[in-house]
């Protein structure tokens, strides 16, 4: 390392002849993507011999030997806060996090500090390869601050990239449970309708026309029958802003305590202030993927948390 600058070396073999620059050195070093060597290729930190490459389409020869430098990365914009986290896996490539009702997942206007990313960036400090060149975790699904749940978040290039590409093919496994007004008819069902934000109400997302909206699919169970309410289950087909919370209200069932879709009704009211739940209740319990460096199948269950636990038994029957 020479003032902030690693150096990692390659040396291809004779599988990568005839390979594109870029792709061969994404084979040898694993820990940088191939966008990220683009980059790198581009900006001239790579070499053979006196010689810099910068042509990532450069074709490569066995037994060359490539000196990639690597600036250190740059400090993230957002700053480092011991927020306590409760972690459900981690390894050198990816964390999962079982996020707590309240905790805001990425800084933004009205909450520059004090979210997720904050915690991150304290809790894997010293461990994060540089998003990007940036030192940053890989935010590559949300869910809403007053979710509880769990998420994922990459800690190198590689895993960011192959999260993303889980989540934008939609195989990615993510249940939610929820607690709804009233009791469906049916024990289960599949809501189809494309989302986008509200021509009204900036704040709001509304069900639109297809070519309007970006595609949204909602499968839901019935689990429990409740006091005029019901516990379901929510498989996400995609992962749309507001997604679950948009599509059971517009089934008449909003989700308990949600007071942007749906308006508390009398008889659950005088609970809802009793119990002191002043969010939507909604859970992200199950969260499965494929690891994208490992390729091992991973899936996380979480509990349902004590506020909803307890909303559920005020009801149950």
């Amino acid at each position: 390392m020479d003032a902030g600058v690693s150096t990692l070396e390659a040396v291809l073999s004779a599988e990568h002849h005839g390979w594109r620059l870029d792709r061969a050195l994404a084979a040898v070093l694993t820990t940088l993507s191939r966008e990220r060597l683009k980059a790198l290729i581009s900006s001239g930190q790579v070499s053979v011999g006196e010689t810099l490459s910068r042509d990532p389409a450069l074709k490569v020869a066995a037994g060359q030997v490539y000196r990639v430098a690597i600036p250190a990365p740059t400090p993230a914009h957002n700053i480092a806060q011991d927020i306590p986290l409760v972690i459900a896996y981690e390894d050198d490539h990816l964390i999962v996090v079982d996020k707590p009702a309240g905790l805001v997942v990425h800084p933004a206007a009205g909450n520059y500090d004090g979210t997720l990313v904050n915690a991150l960036l304290h809790h894997c400090r010293g461990t994060l390869s540089g998003i990007g060149g940036v030192e940053r975790p890989g935010i590559v699904h949300r869910i809403d601050k007053d979710t509880s749940g769990l998420i994922v978040a990459a800690k190198t290039d590689p895993a960011h990239e192959g999260l993303a590409a889980q989540f934008r093919r939609h195989s990615v496994d993510r249940r939610y449970r929820a607690i709804v007004a009233g009791i469906p008819r049916h024990l289960n069902g599949t809501v189809d309708a494309a989302l986008a934000r509200s021509a009204t109400n900036r704040q709001k997302i509304a069900i639109v026309d297809g070519d309007r909206g970006r595609h949204a699919i909602t499968h839901w169970s019935l689990l429990t029958r409740l006091n005029r309410a019901a516990l379901i289950e929510c498989r996400l087909e995609t992962g749309r802003t507001h997604q679950v919370r948009v599509h059971m209200a517009s089934l008449g069932h909003p989700l308990l305590g949600d007071q942007t879709y749906g308006k508390n009704r009398p008889e659950h009211m005088a609970l809802l202030t009793r119990l002191g739940f002043e969010r939507q209740a909604l859970h992200a319990q199950t969260l499965g993927f494929i690891h994208p460096v490992t390729n091992e199948y991973l899936t996380f269950e979480s509990d349902i948390p004590p506020d909803m636990q307890r909303l559920f038994s005020e009801l149950s029957v």
